[in-house]
Order: structure tokens, then sequence, then C-alpha cells
């Protein structure tokens, strides 16, 4: 049987969805950016204070630190991506909210103290280091390729290694290191530390330009030179690493589609406003079936991509790991995201080239969205295995 929302979760969306549409819709043409068009610390901070004056900061994890159930997260966080900067205010974004959840679930208690608690707040940004350059031959979709590595030396560790794309870098002041490690009673396995940020052990060599500019702090590339880590802030156990990467994995992956969902349904809000005041060849844009019809399926699809977050959301709630669910809703609602996305600048001619419309970000950010937590193609390759290791086992 179906899981419902719950009448706390059905209020605090409500709430959610009022705050983004009244009062973080019209910071979408704030000029405090920085090089890539990411919004400026300025700019988080004045979002964050209005969230706080709302109570709605972090608004899917309790006062007692209890998360909401993943049918109510994907709730309240579909209607924190109605606008790119929602997520950024209320706290709702990635790479914290899957940091969170991953500390929440496998941090020590005083780690959680001095590291989880100003997250739950918002009083700071996280990053997470796990993808390395493909020039350097480390770890991209494959994390069996990570050649950052951690080595024990006294009450310490100490990590050499290089990291590209780290979403949120740039002034983040909590950051979750992940490296194989060289110590022999865990060697090759991967560790997890927690860190403080910065630190100039940690580098940054470069902030590219990427489609996607909604994420304070850019993607970076870092190069870690002898970074010391008092032992106590390892992440749960040495050479676990692989592991707790996987409590994090399905969640996050499950809480990008619901963002991006929101962001999508806002799009088509506008696409649809354009396309019943535009007139031309002698009645309104909607009236002719080529645009029409754009729109309507545009309304099918976003409905099943809700059913599918849905779906996947049960599994989690009801203890499964949601490896394969997760792996299929991601992949079936980026590309539907993707879509939707191109159906409403398609509709809205110029206009939906043109930066004056959020649904021109709202596209860039969803092609981008098919890259994060895995490509496609990746997800499609673990299904096909799993899909053969069902078979090879029903033979037998």
């Amino acid at each position: 049987m179906a899981s419902t929302v719950g009448d706390r979760a059905l209020d605090i969306g409500a709430r959610v969805e009022a705050f983004v549409r009244e009062e973080v819709i019209p910071y979408e043409r704030d000029p405090r950016r920085d090089h890539h068009g990411a919004p400026s610390e300025e700019l988080v901070a004045e979002l964050r204070d209005l969230a706080r004056a709302q109570g709605l900061m972090t608004p899917h994890i309790l006062p007692d630190g209890r998360h909401l159930s993943q049918v109510d997260t994907a709730h309240v966080l579909i209607r924190s991506g109605l606008s790119p900067l929602g997520p950024i205010a209320l706290n709702t974004m990635a790479p914290d909210e899957g940091n969170m959840y991953l500390l929440g679930h496998v941090a020590a208690p005083h780690l959680k103290e001095r590291f989880l608690a100003p997250l739950l707040t918002g009083a700071v940004r996280s990053a997470f280091f796990m993808t390395e350059p493909a020039d350097w031959g480390g770890a991209g979709s494959d994390p069996m390729m990570m050649k950052t590595t951690c080595r024990k030396e006294g009450e310490d560790w100490i990590i050499e290694g290089r990291k590209a794309f780290i979403t949120g870098a740039v002034g983040a002041r909590v950051g979750i290191v992940m490296a194989r490690s060289q110590d022999p009673q865990s060697a090759g396995g991967a560790c997890m530390f927690l860190v403080d940020l910065p630190d100039p052990a940690i580098r940054i060599l470069d902030v590219p330009n990427t489609l996607d500019t909604s994420m304070p702090g850019g993607h970076a590339t870092v190069e870690i030179t002898n970074l010391r880590v008092p032992a106590d802030q390892m992440l749960g156990e040495a050479g676990e690493g692989f592991r707790y990467a996987q409590v994090r994995l399905a969640p996050a992956r499950l809480s990008h589609c619901m963002r991006w969902l929101g962001a999508c349904i806002r799009a088509q809000e506008i696409a649809t406003d354009y396309a019943c005041r535009r007139e031309a060849f002698g009645k309104t844009l909607i009236d002719h079936e080529g645009v029409g019809f754009l729109l309507a399926q545009n309304r099918i699809e976003l409905t099943q991509a809700q059913l599918m977050i849905e779906w996947c959301a049960r599994v989690l709630d009801e203890g499964g790991q949601g490896t394969e669910e997760s792996s299929m809703t991601k992949v079936a609602v980026s590309e539907a995201l993707m879509r939707i996305a191109d159906n409403c600048v398609q509709v809205m001619g110029g206009s939906g080239v043109a930066g004056t419309s959020v649904v021109e970000q709202i596209f860039r950010e969803v092609r981008a969205f098919r890259i994060y937590d895995g490509p496609t193609e990746v997800h499609k390759w673990s299904l096909a295995r799993r899909i053969k290791r069902a078979w090879h086992e029903a033979q037998a």
C-alpha cells in the first residue's frame, strides 16, 4: 500500500513553497554572484537569515535531529527546488544535504557535535572530496580508481592526492575527504575523514566555469599535500569508506531528483503562462497543437517523475538499500527532466534562451544533473550487470 505524506510534512511543505515563491524568487536577479554566476557568500547568508526568520532552516531535519521519512522529505525538497536559490536558502542543497545525512548515520557523537551541528544550523557549508582529475587517472564514476592515499603516522593520518569537481569547496568550512588506505590493517580500503576548512594542505588550483551556476563555491580542482588529520576525525572505521559512501548514495541521488523536479515544475509554469498569453498566427500559442502537445507531454512526464521518486522513497523508508531503485529513478527522472526543460525552452522561443527567464538556467542545471551522482550510462551498465547476474542465478 502506498505511503502517504504525513501531516507535519504537508505543513512544512506548504510553508516552504510559500517562502520560496514569495521571498526567494525575487532574489533570482540579484547581482551578487561569483565569477561563474553562483550566489556570493553574502547572498547565501542573507537568504538563510530569511529562512531562519520563518523557522524553515533545514526543514527536512527535525529539531531533535531526526530526519523526515524519504516520502515526507520528497514533499518538502520538491518545493524547495521551485527556485535554484531555494535549496541554498533552506539548507537542502547538495552536497550539504547528503553530507548531513551521512554524518547523522555514521559519525561518532563528538564528530556530530563539532561538524554536524553547525551544518544543521546553516552557519557553514561543506564539501565532499571524492572525485579526482581524469588526466591523473583518478576516480570518477568508478570510485575503485581512487588514487588519493592515506597512511597512519603515530596518532594521525597523512593524506596525499588530488581531487576535482569538488562542489562548494571554495568557502566551505567542513570537508569530508575520501582516500585509499595504505595502512597494513586496512590496505586498499577507503577511509573518510572530517576536516576543518580552509586548510593550507588543501590547495585550490582552479574553479572552472561550468554549465550550472546555482552552487556556491563552484566545482573546484584541489591538491592535497601532507594533510595531517587526527585519528579521531576518521568517519567510522578504517577501510570502510566505500561502504559508508553507499549509505549516502541512494538518498543523495534521490534528493537531486526531488530538487530538480521542483525546478522543472516551475519551468512548466513559466512556459505555460507564456504560451497562454503569446499570440501568433491568429491564436495563442497553446492553441497550436505543436506547442500545446509539448506542454501536455511535460505534464505527463512530471507526473511520472514524481511517482518514480515516491516509489524509490518508499523502498528506502521500508529499510531497503535502494541501490537498484535509486539508479532507475536517477536515469528516468534526469532524462525526463531534460526533455521537460528543453520543451519549455522550445515553447518560449527566443525568450526561452534569454537570461531574462529562469527557464534558461533550469535547462542548464538539469543538463548538468544528468551527470551528477553517476551519468545515465553508468547506471544502465550497473543495472545490466544485475540483470545478467539474476539470469545466471535463475539458470543454476
